[in-house]
């Protein structure tokens, strides 16, 4: 579908600046950022040692035609003098052509001086530069550093942390089965007051409400049964001790 690649690479694209910015560290960009600069502070000392190296090579040269000038001069004048014409002719035009050489490296030394001058210009514009990031560097580091501990601190303080996240579900956790341990309780409480464990005590003897309150009447009427035999018994012994104390009294 038309427009269906470019979306599905902005969303790439996007996915891979977010993993990028979770894994960078700005003091380490920084850090490499400073170390590019001086890298190419040092690439302009380097030139600027080229063109004086190249600079003083031409003036090593210049030097040598200006002495090679005054020789022919004085060898043509020599030869003048001497009245060999040709020969301070052929001195004449050598030094001619060295005076030409000279003239020519006399320029290249001047573009040299040049150039040097403005490299080193630009040398110490970068010196400054590069001190000036250096120092901010050092300032952005330590505000960053400064800014993640109180993340961390604050992070750990208000419980929004990972680690401070699974405290709070484990908490909460903690929390629910304290609620479910109190709720049985009270549910355990209550059916005891209503009796209902007795009840299930007598699961096992088959019983039921109406077989224990019969029992309960049966065990009643022996008990009553049991009294008043005892009393009988008693009644029937108490009249004869009576019977034999009154016959010993007239007797007496």
């Amino acid at each position: 579908m038309p427009g269906m690649g470019g979306r599905m690479s902005t969303v790439i694209k996007a996915k891979i600046s977010r993993l990028l910015d979770r894994a960078e560290d700005p003091g380490e960009t920084l850090d490499y950022s400073y170390q590019k600069q001086l890298e190419s502070l040092q690439n302009v000392k380097k030139g600027i040692a080229d063109v004086v190296t190249a600079k003083k090579r031409l003036q090593m040269q210049s030097k040598k035609l200006e002495d090679s000038v005054v020789k022919l001069d004085t060898q043509a004048r020599q030869a003048l003098s001497a009245g060999n014409e040709d020969l301070a002719r052929v001195a004449l035009e050598r030094k001619n052509v060295a005076q030409t050489e000279l003239q020519s490296l006399d320029q290249q030394v001047a573009e040299l001086e040049s150039q040097q001058e403005k490299l080193t210009d630009s040398e110490q514009k970068l010196r400054t530069k590069i001190e000036s990031f250096r120092t901010k560097k050092e300032v952005m580091k330590a505000q960053y550093s400064a800014a993640e501990a109180q993340v961390r601190i604050s992070e750990a303080a208000t419980g929004v942390g990972e680690q401070m996240a699974d405290v709070g579900l484990a908490m909460q956790r903690a929390a629910d089965k304290t609620e479910q341990m109190r709720a049985r309780a009270d549910a355990v409480a209550e059916l005891e007051a209503a009796g209902t464990f007795d009840d299930l005590t007598t699961l096992g003897t088959g019983q039921d409400d109406i077989d224990r309150q019969l029992a309960q009447l049966s065990s009643s009427t022996q008990v009553d049964d049991e009294l008043a035999k005892m009393k009988a018994e008693l009644g029937s012994g108490s009249g004869a001790g009576e019977s034999k104390q009154l016959e010993e009294g007239q007797g007496s």
